[in-house]
């Protein structure tokens, strides 16, 4: 029923598909196609042979026959937006791009966010910053028409992220430059738009230089296209602060940026009010919270208008629950609506003290943090938004509560599921000021590059710090240069946005002055540093910014000498530290320790976001949960190298080895219970034990091999509160399992499900050995993104349609399309059945 939308791309959703069955608000014919102002608050584009519609009061039914080979084009556009009202319409441009690999390639079509990295075979040459995957330059276009009702209006793109170096094209006209590769931009296409005619978007993106880590290529996040009144609120530009936060009542304020493109100066009203997530006014105990002002935007200029308004009984934001609010400002001209922009967010109170932390509301928090990349595995960092979902969620599960974006300003949507799921985030600008790749961007663009990180982001709750900067090469300097260059960023940032605390991240080549420049210090592996400087500095505020999973310095001021006590021992030993950031959370692309591994493997969630045996310290460290759980070491395993002292012991949690002397294994048990018994093959009993007694809250039970089970019970109170068991293995999988994590998709060529495979001996034991070759095809509208194993050794590509087994087990990542049906995952595994899975595209 859906076909040929790119003929009017412009529109946004082109793929959803909805009822006839709901309201219209009226018809208007425009040339051909005919547009449908659909009453109901989102996009939609469909295509039809035969359709009812029905009029607001449904008496009035009109029915447009057309033959069988002429389409109709239906367009429902936004409420408010009846007859080419004036109002802001918002339309995702992420479909029918064309793309092309250098100057020689040949264009394909491609959908955004789009990682051309993650498609390429494996080069040496390319390096192991960037996991073996080539750069070069790329060339995106995408044809699309504007109606003639368009003139008069303000038409522009949305980049949200272009790694990097981006020129903006439209019918062949150089419009704009974007060097930096993390910070979201707008581009006006009003002068050279082409109405009622086809227009060209082209971009031209130049990654042929190298980073430190795995970065990827091209139009790697969302891209939208923007409609708006000549006077409308500029993008981002709305600031919602909460100056005055209690239990009983708040303030909230907002400065809106308001931009008038044309001629003439204009008299608007600004009216600001609370509404819910679908657009309605919200009444707090019955009433309605709303603010209005008259002024006047001069002509090609920008007037800020500052309102506020206080509520009563307001619910904060926490992480607990992380609840939010919708702001949304509405402009009017002579009575009538031109502009609506919403803003979402949280209303609550953060403090740093330097005897006890950090505060939220008022509530003493310990940050349980991870530091993170962007890319997501075989996905690349052309991340869909229900990857970002399910990464958090599950990290949040585990007991993290604190984000720090490693080291770059995250997508927009990212930080919208940390405000919506609950985290603290520390939002960074760079990593290097002038060192390494953004030595050459430094002079010309460190001021637009915060500025538009901060601008972008600020109404984020759970953005808490600005982090400019990440182990500077200026801190190790003699000279006061570096201590200029800093006192200079955070000036900057202060004057733009004070409500939050600024950050730098330093490395153990510590400089007492550089440190007292930042409100909050940032330790990398510095514990102990930390804590020596305290006895100095009582004064400052820090945390510690980057810790190894496992072990710790020994020593102040030295990284490299280290010790088996946990750095998260230090954050709960000492008030003051406000917490810890663990490098890294999840196991990402790039920094390789060398060929053939492709990446960082020494997190303890690996590419799949799968638990590795490592992570249960830190499960039963963060949560309230009861958890016991075994982590075998054997330094016979084969596992990813990684780096020296980010590195732990090799673990599995198994209890499958080829050994036949007994000879002893020793088991890591961490738990946050009372006692701790274990249960030998033999059925013999080892313990109580109790985890405190014992360094990291982790029992080491030294046991001989003997094939059979193990088994560890945790007790509270004297009662059973939770178990595991691990079992030897017969060493051939006679069958296997595909778990999806969701089984019905929406069919909007976004949606993800994640597939699980596990290989299974006859007794239903996981296997972990003889691994097998597993090949996917998919079958309907939707398509294969990718199989992850974990595996930083793979030599398959990423995009392969097969991928051995890692551990005995893998990822089958599959996409929705645009058209509703089932979509068929065909799964081959190596002397093993195929199965079929079905997953549900509504």
């Amino acid at each position: 029923m859906v076909e040929n939308l790119h003929s009017f791309s412009v529109l946004p959703n082109l793929e959803r598909k909805t009822s006839l069955k709901e309201r219209f608000v009226g018809i208007l014919l425009v040339e051909l196609p005919i547009y449908l102002l659909y009453h109901d608050g989102t996009d939609y584009v469909v295509k039809l042979s035969l359709i009812d519609i029905w009029n607001l009061d449904g008496k009035l039914k009109i029915l447009f026959m057309q033959k069988r080979n002429l389409l109709v084009t239906i367009v429902f556009l936004f409420i408010g937006v009846c007859g080419m009202s004036a109002e802001r319409i918002r339309q995702n441009f992420d479909f029918d791009w064309q793309f092309r690999l250098g100057e020689q390639g040949t264009y394909k079509t491609v959908q955004l966010p789009h990682d051309w990295s993650i498609g390429l075979d494996f080069s040496e040459e390319a390096g192991p910053e960037s996991g073996y995957l080539p750069g070069g330059i790329g060339y995106y276009k995408k044809d699309f028409t504007v109606p003639l009702s368009y003139k008069g209006k303000r038409v522009s793109i949305v980049f949200d992220g272009i790694y990097h170096k981006a020129t903006i094209y439209l019918n062949g006209r150089e419009i704009d430059y974007h060097r930096y590769g993390y910070t979201s931009f707008e581009t006006d296409l009003t002068p050279y738009l082409k109405y009622g005619e086809n227009n060209t978007l082209s971009v031209r993106v130049d990654h042929s230089e190298k980073s430190r880590w795995y970065t990827g290529s091209g139009i790697y996040r969302h891209a939208w296209l923007q409609v708006t009144d000549p006077i409308h609120v500029k993008m981002w530009g709305t600031y919602v602060t909460t100056p005055q936060v209690s239990t009983s009542s708040a303030t909230i304020s907002c400065v809106t940026t308001v931009a008038n493109v044309s001629t003439s100066a204009g008299k608007i009203e600004v009216e600001q009010q609370l509404v819910d997530a679908h657009g309605n006014s919200l009444k707090i105990n019955g009433k309605r919270y709303a603010v209005r002002t008259d002024v006047v935007i001069p002509e090609n200029g920008t007037k800020d208008i500052e309102q506020s308004f206080s509520i009563s009984n307001p619910q904060l934001w926490s992480l607990e629950n992380p609840h939010l609010y919708h702001l949304e400002i509405v402009l009017k001209q002579r009575g009538k609506v031109i502009d609506r922009y919403t803003t979402r967010f949280g209303v609550r109170t953060i403090h740093f003290d330097k005897d006890k932390g950090f505060f939220l509301n008022g509530k003493n928090i310990k940050m349980k943090g991870m530091c993170l990349h962007q890319d997501a595995g075989c996905l690349g960092v052309a991340v869909p938004d229900r990857s970002y979902e399910r990464r958090l969620t599950i990290l949040k599960e585990f007991g993290v509560n604190a984000i720090r974006c490693s080291h770059n300003p995250p997508s927009p949507e990212f930080l919208d599921y940390c405000d919506s799921i609950g985290f603290l985030v520390i939002d960074e600008a760079f990593d290097k000021w002038k060192s390494g790749y953004y030595e050459q961007f430094f002079d010309d663009c460190w001021q637009q590059d915060i500025s538009d990180m901060i601008v972008r982001d600020r109404n984020h709750p759970s953005i808490i710090l600005w982090s400019i900067g990440n182990e500077l090469a200026e801190a190790t300097r003699k000279d006061n240069v570096g201590v200029e260059r800093a006192t200079m960023l955070r000036d900057f940032v202060r004057k733009l946005e004070p409500t939050r605390p600024t950050m730098l991240a330093l490395a153990p080549a510590y400089q007492d002055k550089f440190a007292a420049v930042t409100d909050v210090v940032g330790y990398n592996y510095s514990e102990l540093s930390y804590i020596e400087d305290r006895k100095k500095h009582p004064e400052r505020i820090g945390l510690i910014s980057e810790s190894y999973p496992y072990y710790s310095g020994l020593r102040p001021y030295e990284a490299r000498d280290y010790s088996d006590k946990n750095p998260w021992n230090y954050v709960m030993e000492y008030d003051y530290i406000c917490g810890s950031f663990m490098w890294a959370g999840i196991d990402y692309i790039g920094e390789s320790m060398g060929w053939p591994s492709k990446g960082w493997a020494a997190s303890p969630f690996d590419m799949c976001m799968d638990e590795k045996p490592r992570a249960a310290y830190f499960r039963a460290a963060w949560t309230d949960k009861p958890v016991v759980k075994m982590a075998v070491v054997d330094y016979s395993i084969d596992e990813d190298p990684g780096k020296d002292h980010w590195q732990t012991p090799p673990m599995v949690h198994d209890w499958t080895f080829p050994y036949t002397d007994s000879r002893v294994l020793p088991i890591h048990t961490p738990s946050n219970c009372d006692e701790v018994v274990l249960i030998d093959p033999r059925g013999k009993k080892y313990g109580p034990r109790k985890p405190k007694d014992y360094l990291n809250n982790t029992i080491v039970w030294n046991q001989p091999y003997r094939p059979g089970k193990v088994v560890v019970i945790g007790y509270k109170g004297g009662k059973e509160v939770c178990r595991d068991s691990i079992r030897t293995s017969k060493p051939v999988a006679t069958h296997y399992t595909l778990t999806p994590d969701r089984s019905t998709l929406k069919a909007d060529g976004q949606d993800l499900s994640f597939i699980s495979l596990q290989l299974f001996d006859e007794n239903g034991v996981p296997v972990r050995i003889n691994d097998r070759m597993v090949t996917v095809r998919v079958e309907g509208d939707g398509r294969l993104m990718g199989i992850d194993s974990g595996e930083m050794r793979r030599e398959l590509r990423f995009d392969s349609h097969s991928l051995p087994t890692y551990f005995g087990k893998c990822q089958i990542v599959v996409q929705a399309g645009r058209i509703k049906g089932t979509l068929k995952v065909i799964v081959q595994v190596e002397g093993l059945p195929e199965q079929v899975l079905n997953i549900e595209c509504l």
